[in-house]
């Protein structure tokens, strides 16, 4: 009976501590896992799912270009990639946080077969510099790659 009574107790000990043992994620973390399934999102070839990371009136600029602003021109923008580029591929690179912004690095790779594609491929990197909201989305995105490293690949020059 004692060995049963202490072999409850060490049971219940365990218990313990594995459940003391569980711990939220850090927000860190929780951005690692966001900036993944925002890379799934712009894998899936639907321009809504992107633009569901992003506020309601959320914006995206690329190389101090004219801002995408809110969720039908965000979903444009990356349907305008994903014509495009057929077979696109986004890799996540790599995910910091400095000064309470997030940079998302990223690796775009496709082929230019979509409405009037040059057939060429590219492979490009760059980055997005996140705000994130109290809401946990986007509320301001700037990008920035190489752009004529790109139009270089693009046009097989």
């Amino acid at each position: 009976m004692k060995i049963n009574n202490l072999f409850m107790l060490v049971i219940l000990a365990f218990s313990a501590v594995l459940t003391g043992c569980k711990t939220e994620k850090s927000d860190y973390d929780k951005m690692v896992e966001f900036a993944e399934n925002y890379t799934a999102a712009w894998n899936s070839k639907q321009p809504e799912k992107m633009a569901s990371f992003y506020a309601e009136d959320g914006e995206l600029t690329v190389n101090n270009g004219t801002p995408a602003v809110g969720r039908e021109e965000l979903a444009e923008t990356a349907g305008s990639y994903m014509s495009a580029f057929p077979d696109m591929k986004l890799t996540m690179d790599s995910l910091t946080v400095h000064n309470n912004a997030y940079r998302y690095y990223w690796t775009f790779r496709g082929t230019n077969n979509g409405p009037n594609g040059t057939g060429n491929k590219v492979d490009f990197s760059g980055f997005e510099e996140w705000t994130i909201n109290n809401n946990g989305l986007i509320q301001k995105s700037i990008g920035i790659y190489d752009a004529e490293d790109y139009e270089r690949q693009l046009n097989g020059n």
